[in-house]
């Protein structure tokens, strides 16, 4: 039917209108079904994007039967589409590069609403008594309209990667050097605002080795788009916007194996500063991951409080354990293990502080007895046992 000027009635938009809440209700309960990828909940930017996606297209549809747009008829083409409008479709678009993925899923969405469309169209045709030709009119111009916006789509995801590898690339790695820096927070939004990068609520700097690991470049070409890296740096380092969820990706993973990698505190993207030197704190002093794992400095977070100022550690440990001065080297592991067991099972029994060490209960009853007779009234005070706890855990720190 492509090239024919009929045009259908202008009274249909009105009937097309009465159905705009409920079919749109519809076309996203579908989507969220049957397209894996959009079955989230409609929370923040993403729900905004699919409701909006959703109802500016049903909404432009009637306008455009109703001839409103310069009396166009079926099939139109993107030139009838207002600017408002190829704004959200792009958006969507730039939004599907945005989460690292391709654009199958928004174009099984599309095609998908499209159906959902024609269904409840047809059936608003035969209430209102179109003829055959308009119907086949009706499906033309819903799949037309359809293939319309899923090409503006196409068009905002090909500029949303010509952007990372064009102007945005300078932006963004500026906006990297700003965050890790500590800039003031206005300059920092003004810059992430330039580099077209939504501030998360949560980030996390992550130090690899110096000598990053083989095909880095080709993994960098696969790390989410909302990534920021700097893998040339004489300290190569990634920035992870919510880093729980990037952890999970493919691409940082590969990364990150067996590169030694430190990931910092999560912490909000005012206090990236603090990620980084946490990072660097915990590189220092710290062992690495388990095997080619990275380093994850949230579950060490009691040993960086501990690196924070290791001479006032040293003091604490002079002064609370001095009872283990005494002893031979092998005594005073044995007995300072034990204490240590004691406090962190909250004051535990001899079977607890025994399952903890893997020894024998009669051991260790053994062995807090000789404790208390050493330490005394300091068990009983709440501030001496916190004190020998950052003693104890401080000795087993390097170095």
């Amino acid at each position: 039917m492509t090239g024919r000027r009929t045009v259908l009635p202008r009274h249909f938009a009105a009937e097309i209108r009465k159905e705009q809440e409920s079919l749109a209700a519809e076309i996203i309960r579908e989507i969220r079904l049957h397209v894996p990828e959009f079955s989230r909940p409609l929370t923040g930017k993403f729900g905004a994007g699919m409701q909006g996606g959703v109802e500016t297209a049903l909404a432009e549809f009637a306008d455009l039967v109703a001839g409103r747009a310069a009396d166009v008829a079926f099939p139109c083409s993107s030139d009838a589409l207002g600017e408002e409008h190829l704004r959200v479709y792009r958006a969507l678009g730039r939004g599907e590069l945005a989460e690292g993925r391709s654009l199958d899923a928004l174009q099984a969405a599309y095609r998908l609403g499209a159906r959902v469309a024609w269904r409840r169209y047809a059936d608003v045709a035969r209430r209102a008594g179109l003829g055959p030709e308009l119907v086949v009119v009706l499906a033309e111009a819903v799949f037309a309209h359809i293939d319309e916006i899923a090409s503006v789509s196409v068009q905002g995801y090909a500029e949303a990667k010509a952007d990372q590898a064009g102007s945005l690339g300078p932006r963004r790695h500026r906006l990297l050097g700003l965050l890790v820096g500590g800039a003031p927070a206005e300059e920092v939004r003004q810059a992430a605002a330039d580099a077209d990068w939504p501030l998360p609520e949560r980030i996390a700097v992550v130090l690899l080795g110096p000598a990053p690991a083989a095909g880095k470049g080709e993994h960098r070409a696969h790390l989410p788009p909302l990534v920021l890296a700097d893998l040339h740096a004489p300290e190569p380092c990634l920035l992870l916007p919510e880093p729980l969820r990037c952890l999970r990706d493919r691409a940082v993973r590969a990364l990150l194996h067996g590169s030694g990698a430190v990931v910092g505190p999560t912490v909000p993207p005012d206090r990236t500063a603090d990620s980084l030197r946490w990072a660097r704190a915990a590189r220092a002093a710290l062992p690495p991951g388990i095997g080619p794992a990275p380093l994850l400095c949230d579950d060490r977070l009691p040993d960086l409080l501990l690196l924070g100022d290791p001479p006032l550690v040293r003091l604490m440990a002079e002064r609370r354990l001095a009872p283990l001065a005494e002893l031979t080297a092998k005594q005073s592991e044995r007995l300072g293990a034990t204490l240590l067991a004691w406090l962190q099972t909250d004051r535990g029994s001899a079977p607890e502080v025994a399952a903890r060490l893997g020894i024998h209960p009669q051991t260790a009853r053994q062995r807090l007895h000789r404790v208390q007779e050493l330490f005394g009234e300091a068990l009983s005070d709440p501030d001496a046992r916190f004190e020998l706890e950052v003693a104890l855990r401080g000795r087993l720190l390097p170095g």
